[in-house]
């Protein structure tokens, strides 16, 4: 006779997404539970956007579109393509990016 804690929950109905995952799914769960961010999906940590102090952009290209909201109130986005190098300023308000080496999983 088997005792219900040794019976995955599978057995008992629906599989868990941890337990059904596999290929590059499984490993991007296991790196959220790291605590790892391997698509870029967590808020961005803030820097000053100053050229000492540019904010980072994570990308698996050498080339990437940004949006800026220049000022905390306003609507309008700003969008630049941002090239991998020395860092870029947004033509509207000033703030500088820097393109950085990202790997998937």
């Amino acid at each position: 006779m088997l005792s219900s804690s040794s019976l995955s929950s599978s057995a008992l109905g629906i599989p868990t997404d941890e337990e059904q995952a596999t290929g590059l799914e499984r490993k991007v769960m296991k790196a959220l539970e790291k605590g790892l961010d391997p698509y870029s999906m967590f808020p961005p940590k803030r820097h000053a956007g100053t050229k000492e102090d540019p904010n980072i952009v994570p990308s698996i290209t050498d080339k990437r579109i940004v949006g800026c909201i220049c000022e905390e109130d306003n609507s309008a986005v700003i969008w630049f393509w941002l090239h991998k190098g020395e860092p870029q300023r947004c033509p509207s308000c000033g703030a500088h990016y820097k393109l950085v080496p990202h790997q998937l999983p």
